[in-house]
C-alpha cells in the first residue's frame, strides 16, 4: 500500500515538473504573431532578395567578382560608337551593352558583398523575403531579358517628402488698374500734373 501511494505521488509530481513551463506561461502575456496577417517590422539593412535596376548597370561586372558563390552571370558587348549616349542615374556613362545579367538565388549567400563595388549602386539587397517556392527555377531571375518579370519591379521605396515642408501659397494676382471715369461735360479733362512739378498757372496770369 505505501509503495502504491509512492507510485501515485511520483507520478503526479512528474506531471507537475512537466507542465511547469506551461504553467508559468499561462498567467504571462501571449507574444504569438498571426502570420501572415501580422508580421514583424525588419531592420532597415534587412538582407534578403536582391534586385538589380537594369537600366544603370554599366556591365562592368564587379558584383560577379566580389560574388563568393558565383551566383551572378554578366555578359556585355561594346555599344556602337554612333549609338546615342546613355547615362545611368548618377551620370556615369553606359559604354557596354548588358545582355546577360542573370542572379540565382537559390546559390546566394546573401553575404551583401556584391552591392559595395557597384560604381552605380544598381544593384542591392532588398527586405523582401517571401519568395520561397517549389521549384528552384523560379530563383533563377533574368534581369538583362526582354520582358524579364523583374525588369521593372523596384521594390525600393520611393523618398517621402519632408514633413515639414508647407504646400507653397499660390501668387497672389495683381489687382487690375482703376478705369477712369466718364468726363461730365464736354470739355475734356486737363491732364495730371506729374509728381514733383508745380501746379499750372491760371489763366491771364
Amino acid at each position: 500500500m505505501i509503495q502504491w501511494a509512492k507510485d501515485v505521488w511520483e507520478g503526479f509530481w512528474t506531471v507537475l515538473v512537466g507542465m511547469k513551463i506551461t504553467w508559468r506561461h499561462m498567467f504571462t502575456q501571449k507574444v504569438t504573431l498571426n502570420y501572415p496577417e501580422e508580421k514583424w517590422q525588419l531592420p532597415p539593412k534587412s538582407r534578403m532578395r536582391l534586385f538589380m535596376a537594369y537600366e544603370d548597370c554599366i556591365g562592368c561586372g564587379q558584383c560577379a567578382r566580389a560574388c563568393p558563390v558565383q551566383c551572378i552571370y554578366i555578359k556585355a558587348d561594346k555599344r556602337d560608337p554612333k549609338a546615342t549616349p546613355i547615362f545611368a542615374a548618377n551620370g556615369q556613362p553606359i559604354k557596354l551593352d548588358v545582355t546577360v545579367f542573370d542572379i540565382d538565388m537559390s546559390l546566394c549567400c546573401y553575404c551583401n558583398l556584391c552591392t559595395y563595388p557597384c560604381p552605380t549602386n544598381c544593384i542591392y539587397m532588398t527586405p523582401e523575403y517571401e519568395f520561397a517556392t517549389t521549384d528552384l527555377t523560379n530563383h533563377l531571375y533574368h534581369f538583362a531579358k526582354t520582358g524579364a518579370k523583374f525588369l521593372t519591379v523596384n521594390p525600393k521605396a520611393a523618398a517621402k517628402p519632408a514633413a515639414g515642408a508647407a504646400p507653397a501659397a499660390p501668387a497672389t494676382p495683381k489687382p487690375a488698374p482703376p478705369t477712369p471715369a466718364p468726363p461730365t461735360s464736354g470739355t475734356p479733362p486737363a491732364p495730371a500734373a506729374p509728381s514733383g512739378s508745380a501746379p499750372p498757372a491760371p489763366a491771364g496770369a
